[in-house]
């Protein structure tokens, strides 16, 4: 099997340009990868200037205004992907991340060898079922986050309750097709080339599949996954998305991961997960100054193909 592979790494970020630096630096450590950045338009001047110049970074030109639980966090990452697909490099792996995620385990690289063709990302089978935040043309305000108990959240779970009694006030309109199963789970993957350019290719041949999905509720938890598991890649994919994530308990952060601190190390490292999120330096730079001090791509110290449980 042969010990080269090499990875294209899609950031969204919006914040921290130094601590993204950090991250992007453990990412191109051996060359054997190339990070394509997009930076939410909002902070676009701001956080350009800051990111590091490579030869294997490319920050992208055009940039969307990301908001949570909205369509252009698809549109985002869509054009990410195109970006890749016009720059002809012969990549293995395809790798989403956020700007506050960290590389936080030695021998990805390795791992991704040892698994060419696999497609890794969380998933849930919805099939015809629960399909509230689907099926409803949301209205713009309903599809934002509310940590408190905002009107808005109010009036969203008012369609919630109607919806599952057979009231649908904001239908959904749009074409789906019967033989579609719906799938969701985190927006966060790592697929193989071949998935990204099928995605992409399909994605330009099906115009339906977008606008499904514009005014759906957080369709990045939904878009990706439903499109790979009605593919002829669905038997390769891997229900792990290699990321640890702690989730809140209290009302305000039970549906949001929490910002990681050095009180975090041992939990992170015990979870033998290769990624890590959210991170945040002004919060707590001593957790971020840990992995990154030895933390690599290209590192596979101390790597046990043994502890990955897959």
């Amino acid at each position: 099997m042969s010990e080269t592979v090499r990875t294209a790494y899609l950031l969204q970020i919006h914040t921290n340009p130094q601590q993204v630096n950090m991250f992007i630096n453990q990412l191109i450590d051996e060359g054997a990868a190339d990070v394509f950045v997009h930076i939410d338009k909002r902070t676009y001047e701001q956080v350009y200037p800051q990111l590091i110049k490579n030869q294997h970074v490319k920050i992208l030109r055009e940039s969307i205004k990301c908001e949570w639980g909205d369509i252009s966090q698809v549109a985002a990452t869509i054009l990410l992907l195109k970006e890749v697909m016009r720059s002809h490099n012969n990549y293995d792996f395809v790798c989403l991340r956020s700007g506050q995620d960290l590389l936080v385990r030695n021998g990805f690289k390795k791992f991704l060898v040892e698994n060419r063709g696999n497609v890794f990302m969380n998933f849930k089978d919805i099939g015809k079922e629960n399909l509230c935040v689907l099926k409803v043309n949301w209205p713009k305000g309903a599809r934002k986050r509310y940590t408190s108990a905002h009107p808005y959240r109010i009036f969203r779970r008012i369609i919630q309750e109607l919806y599952h009694r057979g009231i649908n006030l904001y239908p959904n309109t749009n074409y789906w097709p019967k033989e579609f199963n719906f799938y969701c789970g985190s927006q966060w993957f790592t697929i193989p080339f071949e998935v990204a350019s099928f995605v992409v290719e399909f994605l330009e041949k099906n115009d339906w599949y977008f606008n499904f999905f514009t005014n759906a509720y957080c369709p990045d938890e939904w878009f990706f996954h439903t499109l790979i598991m009605n593919s002829p890649f669905k038997s390769n994919v891997v229900k792990n998305n290699l990321l640890y994530l702690k989730w809140g308990e209290k009302f305000s952060e039970r549906n949001s991961p929490q910002y990681l601190t050095y009180e975090d190390i041992t939990s992170i490292e015990q979870s033998l997960q290769f990624f890590a999120r959210k991170f945040d330096k002004n919060i707590d730079p001593n957790v971020i100054d840990y992995f990154t001090s030895y933390i690599k791509y290209g590192n596979d110290t101390n790597y046990n193909t043994q502890d990955i449980h897959l």
